[in-house]
């Protein structure tokens, strides 16, 4: 029986051997990424108008103080009365997030994020949420002469947000109801109840309309491309013309007793 040939040797075994201490180094860094560096990315993508101050934490499980703000150069900041907690887990196409606040969560809001060449899919959870209405002054102009006071409160079905090559897509519906609104350039406390739903399609559309109140508003939208175009009225219901006429100055253009609101 002939002897079995002996092992070829490995040929320049350091090439695999660098590339392997190259991979444990680059996945050394992603497991021990700072909270902060999360932080640094959204303030980017947003010009600062989203951030995320005081982050604790790591990149994967974290928390932050979540700061709204005028952007670059503004002086207007508001910040959610308890703190955002986050928990990230990759897939091979993405990742699953989870977030959470005390103040506005029951639940945790859980997000699916596929990424693919130029474009971005994220998947919302059916879910409900709570926000303060109080928390958009510190976006900066309109919302910090409005100084908005009530609770928005969010929810979604079936929802569903994609970006591909500067085009906004959207299946599902989210509907956005503001209870017990107020503001400080009227009087009247509350103003009234709304009802804002976005609903997804070839074209996504938005209604407002108002389900209480004084103060009446009513119109539609639509997307196009990624830009929002919409028309809406605003009145003010029998005897309450004066303790509104200031807001009505300030949301849209007075035509008569009414005031046309335009965006797009």
């Amino acid at each position: 029986m002939a002897a079995p040939a002996p092992l070829a040797p490995l040929r320049n075994p350091w090439p695999w051997a660098a590339a392997g201490i190259v991979l444990g180094l680059v996945l050394a860094v992603l497991l021990f990424l700072p909270a902060s560096w999360l932080a640094a990315r959204v303030a980017g993508a947003t010009e600062g108008r989203v951030q995320l101050a005081d982050a604790q934490g790591s990149l994967w499980n974290g928390s932050a103080t979540l700061l709204l703000t005028g952007g670059t150069g503004s002086n207007d900041s508001l910040a959610l009365p308890t703190p955002v907690e986050w928990r990230i887990r990759p897939r091979w196409n993405g990742a699953a997030i989870e977030l959470a606040t005390a103040c506005c969560t029951r639940e945790p809001v859980a997000l699916r994020v596929h990424a693919g060449w130029r474009r971005v899919e994220v998947d919302v959870a059916d879910g409900r949420s709570q926000w303060p209405a109080a928390l958009l002054a510190g976006l900066g102009t309109p919302w910090n002469t409005l100084q908005l006071d009530g609770d928005l409160q969010l929810a979604t079905q079936g929802l569903s947000v994609e970006w591909a090559e500067g085009r906004l897509a959207l299946a599902g519906r989210a509907e956005l109801v503001a209870q017990r609104m107020a503001s400080r350039l009227s009087t009247l406390r509350p103003m009234g109840s709304y009802r804002m739903t976005v609903s997804g399609g070839a074209t996504p559309n938005l209604q407002l309309e108002t389900l209480d109140g004084a103060l009446q508003l009513s119109g539609t939208g639509q997307w196009v491309g990624s830009r929002l175009h919409f028309n809406g009225v605003a009145t003010a219901a029998p005897g309450r013309e004066e303790a509104l006429a200031n807001l009505l100055n300030i949301i849209g253009r007075r035509n008569g007793a009414r005031s046309i609101i335009s965006i797009g």
